[in-house]
């Protein structure tokens, strides 16, 4: 019985939270190695570009809720989902052309694209903050669980309690469904395998006649609904404050890098990577330890190897880790 118990202590403070951050790591960092693999340089303005895209679904959110519209035992957030993708999709063609374009034009190394792109995130964090303000936002209404830790003891009856919450059954639910038809408009459609085919080679992607201004634009587009989509879950699940949706950066990236910059699949495996390592490091093992050792050997204190404040020291140094020993990451990205 102890034993069953360590497990469901287990999945509810480790295993059910690892899967939601690592699914919403995931589709952050599919954005940035969709950017690095097609345009060629690392997005600094990503998790603002998120921030900004989770603000404009919550604007519309509190709209449709002064109408008395909801979604029932669902977020009214998924409602206001494509109005925000869209918003964002104005945001980014917008800074493309009214920047990007410029230096692409100019035949710019990607290092002053990077520059210039943390240039825009500050503008982007200026923005947010102006229009939401900085403070914490919690927009996840409808049913908060799928089942509550009380509900799960009394069909158990064990001690501990298992607890899914509605946000955390939507993140991973959303998450597979956009990866798979990710993969699906990459590897099916005419303008995806061009956008592989630009990435992979771009002089000879435009000898056969591939129109470098579409690829571009869709990438953007897509770029746009991916970190909407991963910024309304993060904010879902958690909370909605625009300074830590610039923190994410650091994560997001680190996603990136260990799966392999510039590969899809890679952005996917380093999102759980990172997220099952933070997770791991800075949940403390007490009560799990508690149920599977003996009393004598109970042990006192928390048995936590570093603070939750800490969590992003984390993915920074397994992205050092990574950086020395394996730069192309684990699915051979592109070198950084």
């Amino acid at each position: 019985m102890d034993f069953l118990n360590a497990i469901v202590a287990l999945s509810n403070f480790v295993l059910v939270p690892g899967i939601a951050y690592g699914s919403q790591l995931a589709l952050g960092a599919l954005g940035v190695t969709l950017i690095y693999g097609i345009l060629r340089f690392s997005n600094f303005a990503h998790g603002d570009t998120m921030a900004f895209g989770t603000m404009s679904v919550i604007l519309v959110m509190w709209l449709f809720q002064s109408w008395g519209i909801s979604f029932g035992p669902l977020p009214t957030a998924l409602l206001a989902l494509p109005f925000g993708m869209l918003g964002c999709m104005a945001l980014l063609l917008a800074t493309d052309k009214m920047v990007y374009q410029f230096y692409r034009d100019q035949k710019a190394k990607p290092v002053i694209l990077v520059i210039v792109s943390m240039g825009v995130m500050f503008v982007l964090n200026g923005l947010v903050r102006f229009i939401i303000g900085p403070g914490e936002q919690r927009f996840a209404d409808g049913e908060r669980f799928i089942i509550s830790a009380r509900d799960f003891k009394e069909l158990t009856g064990l001690k501990e309690g298992l607890a899914i919450k509605t946000t955390q059954g939507i993140t991973v639910i959303t998450a597979v469904i956009v990866v798979a038809a990710l993969f699906w408009f990459l590897n099916r459609t005419r303008t995806g395998k061009s956008m592989r085919a630009y990435s992979d080679n771009e002089d000879l992607a435009l000898l056969s006649g591939i129109n470098p201004d579409r690829v571009v634009m869709v990438t953007w587009l897509i770029v746009a609904g991916l970190a909407t989509i991963a910024g309304v879950l993060y904010g879902l699940d958690k909370s909605f404050k625009p300074f830590t949706y610039f923190q994410l950066l650091l994560p997001i990236f680190a996603s990136a890098i260990v799966g392999g910059l510039g590969n899809p699949l890679g952005a996917i495996a380093g999102g759980f990577v990172i997220a099952f390592s933070e997770v791991f490091i800075t949940y403390a093992w007490k009560k799990v330890l508690g149920y599977m050792m003996p009393e004598s050997l109970e042990p006192s204190g928390l048995v936590q190897l570093l603070s939750t404040d800490y969590k992003f020291a984390v993915s920074f140094v397994i992205l050092l880790i990574v950086l020395l020993f394996k730069p192309t990451g684990l699915f051979k990205g592109k070198a950084v």
